[in-house]
């Protein structure tokens, strides 16, 4: 048997509590993790605590440009209002590469109510802005952030993995597999207007029923394993 592929990935949006969660699940799992942040040492200040966590040296911080540049898969893990200007700042460095949105188009005070742009995905506007030579895949919008940082805690949530590219898909798939969760192909990039409107319906679950982590099981797929 083949020994799992380890890649290093460049966690945008790295020092915040979702981004910060894959990296460290991502770390554990054996890859080289990336922090990216705006600030070079914001990012180095939190790869250390997430490294004294680990009790391992997988983690490091950089500026996103920096961050970009040297990774393998870019994960986009920041606010929607810093989707766009993230993207259009390392948007060379993103060139020949995957890169996984996690963006939810959230417009508080009204986060439970769905707010798409127009056109429908925030993450497909993303494809169209990086041109063919990046490949955009759309993962972990509904993949609460509560319980990722806990590695002894089982996610009990499957991951919507959209994508025009079925290999980037099956990297994001991969990755999903790696931080504990179970990642289904749900189509093509389009389709991420359905896992991002979705954020809004789980946030209002999570209010409605006083729980911290809603989240959605595809049924009637994997019932032979």
């Amino acid at each position: 048997m083949s020994e799992p592929l380890r890649m290093t990935i460049a966690v945008l949006g790295g020092t915040g509590a979702e981004g910060s969660g894959l990296a460290i699940r991502w770390a554990n799992a054996g890859h080289a993790v990336i922090l990216g942040s705006r600030n070079a040492e914001k990012a180095a200040t939190a790869a250390q605590v997430l490294n004294a966590k680990l009790g391992s040296d997988r983690v490091r911080g950089m500026d996103n440009r920096a961050a970009t540049a040297a990774a393998d898969v870019v994960v986009l893990a920041v606010p929607y209002s810093a989707q766009k200007p993230t993207v259009e700042d390392v948007k060379s460095a993103l060139a020949g590469k995957i890169l996984i949105d996690v963006t939810v188009p959230l417009v508080p005070p009204k986060v439970s109510k769905v707010q798409l742009p127009e056109g429908g995905s925030a993450v497909e506007a993303m494809q169209r802005l990086l041109g063919e030579q990046t490949r955009v895949v759309s993962a972990f919008q509904n993949v609460s952030a509560h319980y990722l940082s806990d590695l002894d805690r089982k996610i009990d949530c499957d991951v919507l993995v959209c994508g025009d590219d079925k290999g980037a898909r099956e990297v994001a798939v991969q990755l999903a597999a790696d931080a504990g969760l179970r990642g289904v192909h749900a189509g093509v990039l389009a389709n991420s207007a359905a896992s991002e409107a979705l954020t809004s319906a789980l946030i209002a679950i999570n209010r409605y029923y006083k729980v911290p982590a809603a989240g959605i099981h595809i049924t009637g797929v994997f019932d032979k394993e």
